[in-house]
């Protein structure tokens, strides 16, 4: 069964990113990276920018301890 939905690459403020049914509402906290397309097209571009899997936050707090 192929799946011919059109996703939108999604992120929300932690800088996570996700897919999303491109037309569905998205869920609170969430907004479009700006890629639209076929849900393999999406995830492609999900491994290409999302390259540091650590919440935002959490990047932050380590940065400022190792900047210390």
């Amino acid at each position: 069964m192929s799946d011919e939905r059109v996703y939108s690459v999604v992120v929300n403020d932690e800088e996570q990113y996700s897919i999303w049914p491109a037309d569905r509402e998205l869920p609170a906290g969430w907004r479009k990276e700006g890629v639209e397309g076929a849900k393999d097209a999406c995830l492609a571009r999900i491994e290409e920018v999302w390259t540091d899997m650590r919440p935002l936050s959490l990047r932050r707090r380590m940065a400022g301890i190792g900047g210390a």
